[in-house]
């Protein structure tokens, strides 16, 4: 019986040595990429001069053409993540803040996203590779239920996130194989969709009264001394409960609501998100509104 736990010691051991070992080996080469996506390549920055900053979901994404304010002599990037909410947002902001970014202006998008306060699992999964290496990475993480899990364990937040940060995106990161992510400043343009959903019902959707990362945002912008421009983005015409975006008006009467300055379905990929022709129209308008000077 003492041989058995003996040897079920050492297998446990060897365990926990392989685990910190692949731990290593995989927080290594993240801590290395910068041309995969947009959250490593800002870890993995040093300390830049945005005038412009874009954040938000797929509607922050897909709807400002980086481009065009850099005609105007913006030096701008987009940092919208397709599938992100406020939380991931906010963090991105954080660690723009950490990498001391000097940033004039921000500008969300905040519309949709002001419905929820939760973390969206397979974006914030990029945020964790560099967990035990960014101090403001680890307390945005350090109040959700497996907090503890993913920075005690070895090597458990690359098994429970692989399709995100596992083995197959380790090995593009260690070869440095490129993505479209970082393209055209990260604004990411879409054509007509003729199978996009055209179609969209947000009758029950409501905001929060408080939503804590929209808050920090707005928060983080005032105590570096950033510009802060928040505003709600396009929707197609088709769509029912558009009172949603008076809702918000309510609720933020500081947000900016742009959801009809583009309406037309032709200028849609689908109803959410407008096509490379509807950006370019909101991005002038909002160029015009904001920095016509």
């Amino acid at each position: 019986m003492k041989r058995f736990l003996i040897y079920i010691a050492k297998i446990i051991l060897v365990i926990i040595l392989i685990a910190f070992g692949l731990d290593g080996i995989y927080t290594a080469i993240f801590m290395q990429s910068k041309n995969r996506g947009k959250i490593e390549t800002v870890f993995n920055s040093k300390a830049q001069k945005n005038d412009v900053v874009i954040l938000g979901s797929s509607r922050a994404n897909n709807h400002f053409v980086s481009q065009m304010f850099e005609d105007k002599g913006l030096h701008t990037f987009n940092y919208g993540m397709s599938g992100g909410h406020l939380f991931e947002a906010s963090l991105m902001l954080k660690l723009m803040i950490e990498r001391k970014y000097v940033i004039k202006n921000v500008i969300l998008e905040a519309d949709l996203n002001l419905a929820s306060d939760h973390q969206a699992e397979g974006i914030c999964a990029l945020f964790l590779p560099y967990i035990h290496n960014s101090n403001v990475i680890q307390e945005h993480f350090s109040n959700e239920e497996n907090f503890k899990e993913l920075y005690y364990i070895p090597f458990y937040r690359y098994v429970k996130f692989d399709s995100k940060i596992g083995f197959r995106e380790t090995f593009f990161s260690a070869i440095h194989k490129k993505t479209n992510s970082l393209d055209n400043l990260g604004y990411y343009p879409l054509e007509k969709n003729k199978n996009g959903n055209m179609k969209n019902n947000i009758v029950n959707l409501n905001p929060l009264p408080h939503n804590k990362y929209y808050e920090e945002i707005k928060n983080i912008c005032k105590d570096n001394n950033i510009n802060f421009i928040a505003v709600m983005t396009p929707m197609c015409e088709n769509v029912v409960g558009m009172n949603y975006f008076d809702k918000v008006k309510k609720v933020y009467p500081e947000i900016y609501n742009y959801e009809n300055v583009v309406v037309e379905n032709k200028y849609f990929s689908s109803c959410g998100h407008m096509t490379d022709d509807g950006a370019r129209i909101f991005t002038a308008r909002i160029l015009k509104d904001f920095f016509n000077k």
